[in-house]
């Protein structure tokens, strides 16, 4: 389908005269849910082929977990937000707080359905909203962007090659909760999911609400340039944003970014790239402890082979901390242990390349080592700390703090101001730490000029839970993007939020499903799909079996 037929097709479409209701939006779900079922293992088959791993059960699992499971978590909870709206309003799981300066804290997880209180033990995030946005109003303006049934508008989205759910979840994020027409155009990396996705969503596709084409850099321009697409979404790097809003070199993007005139004068939202920092506060860990956050951080470098916005990029430690040598040996112990994957995203050879300094070996399967570089000087190696690297390696800084609160608001600072990117971080920090200088943590928390701060677990837990909205932090413009502009997810349909932060404990159990060890990780995996698929006690007590197994 050309970008003229599809936009015509869409513009003809009879929900355009009808509109999109909530009831509407509800069923086109619930039918979603069910053609999803039927083309699940079709969709990770094609995602391990894709990634040059076929039938391996690690990749599958992960294949399913970061897509058939995430979008049909997506369909329950918009499904549930849907429902609420038509009767009183979205429904956060519990009464709002303030932070120590005021600010209105809302409860996002766990949601009281979808057996998350079990599913997720010891989780818990919330939303920490804009200043000046109070309790009574956190919606601002999404129920009433819910409740509009017109559908006048047309929307490009450019989908992500890596994770298979993304391009999904945005797609679905503006026809369920905006009543726009949505053109996907795949990315050339993981087009091979077109047909699949055209059969999973046919209900959204016959109900005249999404059409999905392939091709390149041509057929992309094509679309955002077609004066009947009204807005356009990227997710994507922060250099391919700007190519598409500011011109197609460095030269005449600066030129136009001074200027301030885009190539692209549509309303642009975008989710971008991110030196994602993991912070390691100093304190007296158990070995237990050290081993579990290694495995986190290891598992957060390695998994979908690193070709993630939101791997661990960088490790900040304290140079004082007695532990340090220790803990960083067991994240190489891990990183060791994990098979080597082949590098599936285009580049990554030059990339590793670029960031190590190193020749990658030559490997007839096309697989690149994990690299894990210790010591390194964020005044000296400015690519490690300016540049998101999209392969897996990281790097690791230390600095020099003779208190563990010191530490921690010098590494705070050290994020904000050194490190590119402000979508996501995470902290792990000593109970007895937690315990005495709890007030410190939250206002460190606080300063952290990032969209998403987990405490303990990795930010890619915080993306899959879709309660969170997920993007940049708020404030970015399309001359300095950071992250990108707006945010998707957010199923309870927060409005000007400003962070939301995820904590757990520092020791998971049982074994987080997207650790390389868990070897029951595909069944785990399978039976949370059924689970969200139609929700039933037995079929968690079949998700929890497998887990406990595991």
């Amino acid at each position: 389908m050309s970008v003229n037929e599809a936009i015509d097709s869409l513009l003809k479409a009879e929900v355009r005269k009808s509109g999109l209701t909530i009831r509407k939006r509800y069923i086109l779900c619930k039918r979603s849910l069910d053609t999803l079922a039927e083309m699940a293992e079709s969709w990770i088959e094609a995602g391990s082929l894709g990634k040059q791993c076929p039938g391996n059960a690690t990749v599958l699992a992960e294949e399913m977990l970061t897509g058939p499971v995430t979008v049909a978590r997506l369909l329950r909870l918009a499904s549930k937000s849907l429902e609420q709206v038509a009767m009183n309003g979205p429904k956060p799981p519990g009464a709002c707080k303030e932070t120590q300066n005021g600010q209105c804290i809302v409860p996002i997880f766990p949601t009281p359905y979808l057996w998350d209180r079990f599913t997720f033990m010891w989780l818990s995030a919330a939303a920490i909203m804009q200043p000046g946005v109070s309790a009574s109003k956190i919606h601002g303006h999404w129920v009433q962007s819910v409740t509009d049934a017109k559908v006048n508008k047309v929307v490009a989205v450019l989908g992500a090659g890596n994770v298979s759910a993304v391009p999904v979840t945005d797609s679905l994020h503006r026809i369920l909760f905006q009543s726009q027409q949505v053109i996907l155009k795949m990315n050339p990396v993981n087009d091979y999911l077109r047909p699949i996705f055209e059969k999973a969503f046919s209900p959204f596709i016959e109900e005249g609400m999404l059409r999905i084409i392939s091709g390149g850099t041509d057929i992309g321009t094509e679309l955002i340039q077609h004066p009947n697409v009204a807005e356009v979404h990227i997710t994507g790097s922060t250099q391919s944003h700007d190519r598409i809003v500011w011109g197609k070199d460095t030269h005449e993007q600066e030129t136009n970014k001074a200027a301030n005139l885009p190539v692209l004068t549509k309303p642009v939202t975008s989710e971008l790239g991110n030196v994602t920092p993991w912070i390691v506060v100093p304190g007296s860990y158990t070995l237990r402890q050290l081993d579990s956050q290694a495995q986190h951080i290891a598992a957060s470098i390695t998994n979908n082979a690193g070709f993630n916005c939101l791997s661990t990029r960088v490790v900040v430690t304290s140079s004082q901390w007695p532990q340090r040598t220790e803990f960083l040996s067991l994240i190489e112990k891990h990183l060791a242990a994990t098979p080597l994957r082949p590098a599936y995203y285009p580049g990554a050879a030059d990339r590793y390349r670029k960031f190590t300094g190193q020749n990658p070996p030559s490997d007839p399967t096309n697989r690149l080592p994990w690299a894990f570089i210790k010591n390194q000087d964020s005044t000296k190696q400015l690519n490690l700390f300016e540049e998101e690297t999209f392969v897996g390696v990281c790097a690791e800084t230390n600095l020099e703090a003779y208190s563990p609160d010191t530490f921690l608001k010098g590494a705070v600072d050290f994020c904000n101001q050194r490190l590119a990117g402000t979508l996501c971080a995470s902290l792990t920090i000593p109970n007895d730490f937690q315990r005495t200088k709890r007030d410190l943590i939250e206002q460190e928390i606080q300063r952290l000029r990032y969209a998403t701060v987990c405490v303990n677990q990795w930010s890619g837990l915080a993306y899959s839970l879709l309660t969170p909205p997920w993007g940049g932090y708020p404030g970015a413009t399309l001359q300095e993007i950071e992250s990108g502009i707006g945010s998707v997810h957010n199923t309870f349909l927060l409005d000007r939020h400003e962070k939301s932060v995820l904590r757990g404990p520092l020791v998971t159990f049982p074994k987080p499903v997207w650790f390389p060890t868990n070897r029951n990780a595909l069944a785990i995996a399978r039976h949370l799909f059924a689970l969200y698929q139609r929700p039933s006690l037995a079929r968690f007590l079949k998700l929890l079996g497998s887990a406990v197994t595991a």
